[in-house]
């Protein structure tokens, strides 16, 4: 309850400093965090105007004016929502909760903290906390920033895959058409421009206008100084080598798929995690290892097998579906039988048949129907579920995944072309080796101690 004391008291502090002027009206409650509220860049209008309710009363306002509709909760319910920044959909994330305080009493989600608790009890205030401590919060949260996830993974692919973009270089106005990577390839080799990876841009017509306006206003893309005229900007940029985006300005975040990932991490935080809790850990003894069975769980059923081959045989006697004939016909490699395990559990779980693209109300539904229509092998083209967003799985701790092995056809082309990688042997230098060699000197210490 500290913890929960604390972050209140700081939001009582800031709610103390605000005023009515309308120059403050734009403060946030808590430092939001780098996720975009549009799903396109083409939608930010239309974004811009979604309706946010509020979850205790009929009182609403736009996405846009966010914080209102916080100030709102905290004066009026004394209802404070912890982390509002990390909520991928914000408006889903208040219809959900609208939905669940309608159905049962907001104290048995919300953390209740009284304010001047030795005080008398006229000065007593009990505020609500809504946090991701309570675990279905912390559920709701994941799931939006799954979807959020998702749905920017198809939109990188779709710009990557788009030949039809046409662009105006910011630097010498040369036009570009195609495909987007000509021209970050123009910018990187005649200008120098580095924009990081550009594979892992998205929403990219948007992070282009985002740079231009910068230009336009003669502002420095990296130490975002503003100069008097463009002559002078390039001047700058040129010699002091600030060809590149400033990392630290958060607003670039949203064009990046890294600092979508995972829920509450930027790309400082991705990049900056390594294996120093493992190489710290220099326990040997693996006497107490125990292995566990894998437990695949059937693609179709609720059947469970503590081993790979038991599951294939239950799936191919039990429902008709014979999965290593398909990865032999399809030559499926490793990663292309992750994603196809991942989007057959997702179709299935949207209660949508894999084969025909039907909807039914139920997974019992789907499943008699693709068992009765003779659909259970019937799979749509590769290029249909051989997708990025396919690599995340469906379900969490999918042990099918785990087992899944390269393809017979990978291994034997592998044999036949003879094409087996070599590891080079180490050729340092010998004699430096032979010279500060640890047995050298134990062989010298004990000669001289004999």
């Amino acid at each position: 309850m500290t913890i929960l004391a604390q972050f209140l008291l700081m939001f009582l502090l800031w709610l103390s400093h605000q005023t009515v002027s309308s120059s403050r009206s734009t403060d946030c409650i808590l430092e939001p965090l780098s996720f975009p509220e549009q799903p396109a860049a083409s939608d930010v209008a239309a974004s811009s105007e979604r309706t946010l309710p509020c979850f205790l009363c009929s009182h609403s306002a736009l996405l846009s004016e966010k914080n209102t509709l916080l100030k709102h909760l905290a004066l009026e319910h004394k209802v404070v929502i912890a982390d509002v920044g990390l909520v991928a959909d914000f408006p889903r994330y208040m219809l959900y909760w609208r939905t669940r305080f309608s159905q049962q009493p907001i104290t048995d989600f919300c953390s209740v903290i009284k304010t001047n608790s030795e005080g008398p009890a006229e000065n007593q205030e009990n505020y609500f906390l809504l946090c991701d401590v309570l675990p279905e919060d912390r559920i709701l949260r994941e799931q939006l920033q799954q979807k959020r996830l998702e749905e920017v993974l198809e939109q990188q692919q779709r710009e990557r895959d788009d030949c039809n973009f046409q662009h105006v270089c910011m630097f010498c106005n040369e036009e570009f058409s195609g495909n987007r990577s000509t021209l970050f390839n123009h910018m990187a080799k005649d200008h120098s421009f580095s924009v990081g990876l550009p594979d892992n841009i998205v929403y990219c017509k948007e992070f282009l206008k985002t740079l231009e306006e910068k230009l336009d206003s003669l502002q420095c893309l990296y130490c975002e100084k503003t100069f008097r005229d463009k002559t002078t900007l390039k001047d700058h940029m040129r010699k002091k080598q600030h060809r590149r985006i400033n990392a630290k300005n958060n607003d670039y975040d949203r064009f990046y798929v890294i600092n979508y990932l995972e829920l509450g991490k930027t790309w400082e935080d991705v990049q900056s995690e390594d294996d120093h809790d493992i190489l710290e850990d220099n326990d040997d003894d693996w006497s107490d290892w125990q292995e566990h069975p894998v437990c695949a769980v059937c693609l179709f059923c609720e059947q469970q097998a503590e081993t790979m081959d038991k599951m294939y045989k239950h799936m191919q006697n039990t429902h008709g579906f014979d999965f290593h004939q398909l990865k032999t016909d399809l030559n499926l490699k490793f990663y292309q039988q992750v994603k196809f395990v991942n989007y057959i559990r997702r179709e299935i779980h949207q209660c949508r048949c894999y084969g025909c693209q039907e909807t039914f109300s139920s997974e019992a539904d789907v499943l008699q129907h693709i068992s009765d229509s003779g659909h259970i092998m019937n799979l749509p083209k590769v290029s249909v579920w051989d997708q990025p967003q396919y690599y995340f799985p469906t379900y969490e701790n999918d042990a099918l995944l785990f087992a899944l092995s390269d393809s017979d056809g990978e291994s034997e082309s592998l044999e036949h072309t003879g094409n087996v990688p070599v590891i080079a042997e180490d050729i340092s230098n010998l004699e430096a080796i032979k010279h500060t060699s640890v047995l050298k000197q134990l062989l010298k210490d004990r000669s001289s101690s004999s």
